[in-house]
């Protein structure tokens, strides 16, 4: 994707099956292809997002019909948000998040939250998230924290 970062993104509903590669890939490498299901992906409600450059997937991002613990009803759990490396910096996570908080809004979200890894807080805090937890760890995955944003 050298040079192209000008080239436009296109971000639009993707069936489950087509995160897998990019969660395998990016999220959760070596793991076992019923590891990269998740709880909630077939049900109605989830909307699994790809983001495309010249008809090629490079980003996907699921929203779940989740209530954040202790946080209000009507939320929106974002989760499996992954870009392929020479994707990122151009835009597509930025474009995969607006989608999946509008997303949300159209269908009265009063929030959007997800367990952010650390280091990626300050991507989430340009898109409006708050850090609403303390540091925690997952095994095998790493530092993260719980990141909202009030619709």
């Amino acid at each position: 994707m050298a040079g192209d970062s000008h080239r436009p993104v296109v971000v639009g509903p993707i069936p489950p099956g087509a995160t897998a590669g990019l969660r395998g890939e990016v999220l959760r490498p070596g793991q076992t292809a019923e590891d990269l299901v998740y709880p909630g992906d077939a049900d109605p409600a989830t909307v699994h997002l790809g983001a495309y450059v010249d008809g090629r997937l490079v980003g996907i991002a699921s929203l779940y019909r989740e209530d954040r613990p202790g946080g209000p009803a009507g939320g929106w759990r974002l989760r499996g948000m992954a870009t392929t490396p020479p994707a990122r910096g151009r835009g597509v996570g930025a474009a995969l998040l607006a989608a999946a908080v509008d997303h949300a809004a159209r269908h009265h979200g009063a929030e959007v939250w997800c367990n952010a890894r650390t280091v990626a807080i300050g991507f989430y805090h340009r898109a409006a998230f708050r850090v609403a937890s303390e540091p925690f760890h997952i095994a095998g995955i790493g530092a993260h924290v719980v990141m909202v944003r009030a619709l």
